[in-house]
């Protein structure tokens, strides 16, 4: 794992000396690829009623739209806005980057198409202070602005889609595996070394399973949402869950005590859907050439109808309240949403990305 520096900036601030009635506060924010997005979640951000200093380092990366121009132009607009290059463009190197650059005792993740709820930025220091945890976090608002948007998240916070996490269900406030996002103490991501880089993605999860097992507390509550854009394409979200269900086979495989039924759901039902749609091809295929018993693989068929039928019945229980043709789109997404994390996970990284041993 790269150990980053995070206690010293890297930038040069020329700002006069205050006394805030509050603990100043760095929100830190990756972005790439957010043309669409990101001056409103800034803009979510310094419009905090907050009583301490706010500071915001954009950690840009080399987008493909007008991000970076946007980026400049906020900064331009606002001194309490920092931007450092991303070169690399992943995640957690821009998380790392922007907790180096930044200078206050407590740091707030918030994402590019990420909108803060007023109040957030008070409610997670009063947290910090008052729990003693390291880390502190609440609820992802899933909330689409388009058909298939709506549809995505109406299963991104169904127990159905995406498993039973805290933060996608909600729950009771108290210690948890992780949280959405994050309100850090800066000296405990100095200690743990900051975000891992190896992982392009869950790389927040590993951070507060390090965050826990040096015994410091991860604190959610279901006070806190912050609201989320999902995808907005079948393909944009197959590369998501795609994605996710890769790295987190890397997870699983570095601290095998956190495989559960929930991350192992996806990939079993994918390997049993697959498996039988081969072996009813096999028995089809067997039964027009005339091979003996070949209607036997067509039992195997069962398991993508059953998983059909399941994902209909439950989607037509989930989906009441939406559009109809969000309701159309809701049973693809949900096998979206499945069947690439299972693939992503029984594939893995390729090996030229993994970690040597002991690295």
């Amino acid at each position: 794992m790269r150990i980053v520096d995070l206690e010293s900036p890297t930038v040069r601030r020329d700002r006069p000396v205050t006394r805030p009635v509050a603990p100043p506060v760095s929100v830190v924010m990756p972005v790439l690829n957010e043309q669409r997005y990101l001056a409103q979640a800034v803009r979510h951000v310094l419009e905090q009623e907050y009583d301490g200093e706010v500071e915001v380092v954009l950690a840009v990366g080399p987008s493909r739209d007008r991000t970076a121009a946007i980026a400049n132009r906020l900064a331009a607009k606002d001194s309490r806005i920092t931007l450092v290059e991303n070169p690399v463009g992943r995640t957690p190197q821009a998380l790392n980057a922007a907790i180096a650059a930044s200078q206050h005792p407590y740091v707030v993740r918030v994402d590019a198409h990420g909108l803060l709820p007023p109040g957030y930025l008070r409610d997670v220091v009063h947290l910090l202070e008052t729990t003693g945890a390291a880390n502190v976090g609440g609820m992802m608002r899933v909330e689409g602005d388009t058909d298939f948007g709506r549809a995505v998240a109406a299963a991104m916070t169904s127990p159905l889609g995406i498993g039973g996490s805290k933060f996608h269900v909600g729950g009771e406030p108290g210690p948890a595996r992780t949280v959405y996002l994050g309100a850090f103490r800066r000296d405990v991501l100095v200690e743990l070394g900051g975000f891992d880089e190896h992982y392009r993605r869950a790389q927040d999860w590993e951070l507060n399973y390090r965050i826990c097992a040096a015994g410091h507390t991860v604190w959610f509550t279901p006070d806190l949402a912050v609201t989320y854009r999902p995808r907005r394409t079948f393909r944009a979200l197959r590369r998501q869950f795609y994605t996710s269900g890769q790295w987190r086979r890397q997870i699983v495989e570095a601290h095998p005590d956190t495989a559960s039924f929930r991350y192992l759901a996806a990939p079993v039902v994918t390997a049993l859907v697959a498996l039988g749609a081969m072996l009813g091809l096999a028995g089809l295929l067997g039964g027009l050439l005339g091979v003996p018993w070949a209607w036997l693989g067509l039992l195997g068929l069962l398991a993508p109808v059953g998983y059909a039928a399941g994902v209909l019945a439950a989607t037509a229980w989930i989906g009441r309240g939406l559009g109809r043709r969000s309701r159309l789109l809701l049973p693809l997404v949900v096998a979206t949403m499945h069947l690439s994390w299972g693939t992503g996970f029984l594939r893995s990284i390729p090996r030229s990305q993994r970690r040597a041993r002991g690295g």
